[in-house]
This record gives structure tokens, C-alpha cells and sequence, in this order.
């Protein structure tokens, strides 16, 4: 199977000014991903895409490769993740280079291990399901089985829509939430129904240990002090 490794990489961010090449434990973000993606056995190809100079001359001298320039109007805080992949598998498509599937792999997981990426995508072509996500599991007090919506009336009620709420915590069902570390879709399921998932979505459970979504400042702290942890 030819799978296309995509690490979207704007300029521009708000929350960490210069995120994506800022240094985190002497290494520029966008590294810790580079390094993944190059090692898997399983990518094809491994793409950087960004329509920001710096960080295109970063991920050139970590040995990625960035074909093209994205378009401006695809780096905005509003652009949708999957119009940014879309638009490089019609480039590539241009060049008549055609991938089966795409691993999305997103810079804010920086923890994500080699071994873990490359189980999710023997996973994901043994599955031949229309993706695969990356999941943890949610805590049984955030279960959907527990949680409330408003109804028009302004009570509450049980959000799966359920008449009895469960009231047992060993009677819950397992939930999970996407983590962001790994996306991985079918060409056929992103270019005909404009979507990351399709109707049938394989999973992969990853660890806590090596979870974290940097967006914020809090996050970046975080993520310091996780690698100080590991060095202990």
C-alpha cells in the first residue's frame, strides 16, 4: 500500500508564536515528527506542508520533503485540516503520483513513538477499514453515558439519549476520544466524501505517558516537563 506521511506545518500560530520550529529541549518542534515519520517502514513519501519559509528551510535540513508552497488561503486559522491534505494529493495527482492512503501526522504530538506509528499502520491495511484514529480512553466520570445536554425545555438530559442513566460505573461502556497523534484515511474515502474518517473507523489506543496536544503555552510547559521527567 502507498501511504503519503502529510505533517501540516502553518506559520502564523497564535496561541506559540513560531510553534512549529521553536525549540523544545534544543530541537525545533517539527523535528520530533521528521524523525518519526522518516524511520517508518510503511510511508511512502513524507511531506511537509506549509506556506511558511522558515519553516519549509527547517524541514529541508531535517530530510523532509516539501514539493510545494501551500497557498495562503489554506494557512488560516479556519482552514480546515482536511482541505490542506486534499490539496497535496491533487498536486501530487498533477505529477501522476498516486497514494492509496494518507498518514496525517499533526506537529503538536511531538511523544509519538516509531514503534506506536508503525503498529497503527499495520493496523489500519489489516483492518482495510476506511481509517484509522488514535484514541485514549475517556475517564468513566466523562463517560457520554454520564454527561447532560440541555433540552429545549431547559433541563437536562442524558446525552446519548437515553431514558435511564446508568448508575453503575462497571456497567459503563468503554469510551474513547481521538488524541491527535495519528489520522490515517483512504484516498478513495478524502478525495469522494471530503472526510478523515468515512463509515468505518479502525482504532489504536495510545498511551498517557506520551500524550500531549500543545496549542497553548500551558502545553509547551507541559511537554518540558515531561522530557525532564524521562531524564530523570
Amino acid at each position: 500500500m502507498r501511504i503519503l506521511g502529510i505533517i501540516p506545518a502553518r506559520g502564523g500560530s497564535k496561541g506559540i508564536p513560531g510553534k512549529n520550529i521553536k525549540l523544545l529541549n534544543g530541537k525545533p518542534l517539527l523535528q520530533y515528527t521528521a524523525e518519526i515519520a522518516l524511520g517508518s517502514q510503511y510511508l511512502t513519501a513524507v511531506i511537509v506542508s506549509s506556506e511558511d519559509n522558515q519553516i519549509i528551510t527547517v524541514a529541508k535540513s531535517l530530510g523532509i520533503q516539501v514539493p510545494f508552497l501551500r497557498p495562503e488561503e489554506l494557512a488560516q486559522d479556519t482552514t480546515p485540516t482536511i482541505d490542506v491534505i486534499i490539496h497535496a494529493l491533487k498536486w501530487f495527482e498533477n505529477q501522476a503520483i498516486f497514494f492509496d492512503a494518507v498518514c496525517l501526522l499533526q506537529v503538536t504530538s511531538p511523544f509519538r513513538t516509531l514503534a506506536f506509528l508503525d503498529k497503527a499502520i499495520e493496523k489500519f491495511i489489516a483492518s482495510g477499514s476506511d481509517s484509522l484514529v488514535s484514541v485514549q480512553k475517556v475517564p468513566h466520570e466523562y463517560n457520554p453515558h454520564w454527561t447532560f445536554e440541555v433540552n429545549p425545555e431547559g433541563n437536562l438530559k442524558i446525552a446519548t439519549g437515553e431514558e435511564k442513566i446508568i448508575s453503575r460505573r462497571q456497567e459503563l461502556p468503554e469510551a474513547y476520544h481521538r488524541d491527535g497523534i495519528i489520522y490515517i484515511t483512504k484516498t478513495k474515502v478524502l478525495l469522494e466524501h471530503h472526510s478523515l474518517f468515512g463509515k468505518s473507523i479502525s482504532f489504536i489506543e495510545s498511551s498517557p505517558e506520551f500524550y500531549v496536544n500543545i496549542d497553548t503555552l500551558a502545553d509547551w510547559e507541559k511537554a518540558e516537563q515531561m522530557i525532564k521527567n524521562n531524564q530523570k
